[in-house]
């Protein structure tokens, strides 16, 4: 999700609690604060000597062990005020991706890409997952491709299918 996606997604919804799923079924403590926005650029070279070049917006979700036992979530409302208030200091950029960095005593350091936004009448949550690493020099570094495996009893060995 671009930047600017999500910042349009908060100003509709803003009368929202803002929620945070980081895995199925598991979510932010309603005691999170968003304690740094970082504006990013990637200069890469891959393995095959390929150079990349892009932007990211990551927002860093904390929960805060003083407002353990809080329930109520914060606003869309109040988090739009924080980017609005970060973007006039440092301007972000709209249509660099947006990515999310969360941790918690079972969770490991993360930084999640938006899978899916759900809302109801008086909650917006934001669904998070986590990128898996790959090779983007797949045919120059002679890496094969992942083949799709036919489990059909049809090709039993024996079967002749195969």
């Amino acid at each position: 999700m671009k930047t600017s996606e999500f910042l349009e997604l908060l100003n509709a919804h803003k009368n929202k609690e803002l929620l945070f799923e980081y895995t199925p079924g598991h979510f932010v403590g309603a005691n999170y604060h968003i304690t740094e926005i970082k504006n990013i650029t990637v200069d890469a070279i891959d393995c095959g000597a390929n150079g990349d070049f892009w932007k990211e917006t990551i927002v860093q979700l904390w929960e805060s062990p003083k407002e353990k036992d809080k329930t109520a979530f914060m606003s869309a409302f109040k988090a739009l005020g924080i980017l609005n208030k970060v973007d006039q200091i440092k301007p972000m950029v709209r249509d660099a991706e947006i990515k999310f960095e969360y941790s918690n005593d079972t969770f490991h350091t993360a930084q999640l890409f938006v899978n899916d936004v759900v809302w109801n009448d008086t909650q917006f949550v934001i669904k998070l997952a986590v990128e898996k690493t790959d090779c983007k020099a797949k045919a120059t570094c002679g890496v094969p491709e992942e083949v799709e495996t036919v489990t059909s009893s049809a090709c039993a060995p024996g079967s002749g299918c195969c």
